[in-house]
């Protein structure tokens, strides 16, 4: 009897050792994802590739905020965030009318981020209401669940209109290297206010 009794208390701590770290991964995987509309944004504080800290909710309260998480440096910079940045850019008088701040979010290991990232930038003129700001060892890429973490990435490239209370009004997260968020649909979602 005593045996039995010693197989089932083992078998026991077997199964609620296998539930409890069934629940601690599911509630780590939930903690992980994505904003989706109706979400409020995590708060984050990042560094300016000039250098000045950014926090997110000071730049909420001076309007809404267009957030754009590129691939940063994936072993070469990602010819589509180039491309995603220069159609943004291109549209910056439109951003600037709606009041809205642009930022860019270049994640990447913490050794030579700053240089790499201002290799992106080099021979672009950003106006005062673009920033990037840098993702030094995907810190803020794993809090916001778009941490790419297979070879050759970094985050999965996304969009996110926020309003003043970091409310998200649009969210649009690639799982591959195409299918960006269009700079028209982020006008719209900043227009419906």
């Amino acid at each position: 009897m005593l045996k039995y009794m010693l197989r089932l208390a083992t078998a026991t701590k077997g199964l609620l050792a296998a539930v409890f770290a069934t629940v601690a991964v599911g509630a780590s995987a939930a903690a992980e994802k994505p904003p989706a509309v109706g979400d409020q944004a995590k708060d984050f504080e990042l560094t300016a590739l000039g250098g000045d800290a950014v926090k997110l909710s000071k730049l909420t309260e001076a309007g809404p905020v267009v957030l754009v998480v590129l691939r940063g440096y994936p072993g070469y910079q990602c010819p589509l965030c180039t491309r995603q940045a220069g159609e943004f850019l291109g549209k910056a008088d439109e951003f600037k009318a709606a009041g809205a701040k642009v930022v860019l979010v270049y994640p990447g290991p913490a050794e030579k981020l700053k240089e790499r990232a201002g290799e992106f930038v080099k021979g672009k003129d950003y106006p005062d209401h673009f920033q990037l700001l840098l993702d030094p060892d995907y810190t803020f890429t794993t809090a916001y669940g778009l941490r790419w973490d297979a070879k050759n990435e970094t985050a999965y490239p996304a969009t996110f209109v926020l309003d003043g209370k970091r409310a998200v009004r649009f969210a649009k997260v690639s799982t591959g290297h195409g299918d960006r968020a269009k700079v028209a649909d982020v006008l719209k979602a900043l227009a419906a206010k």
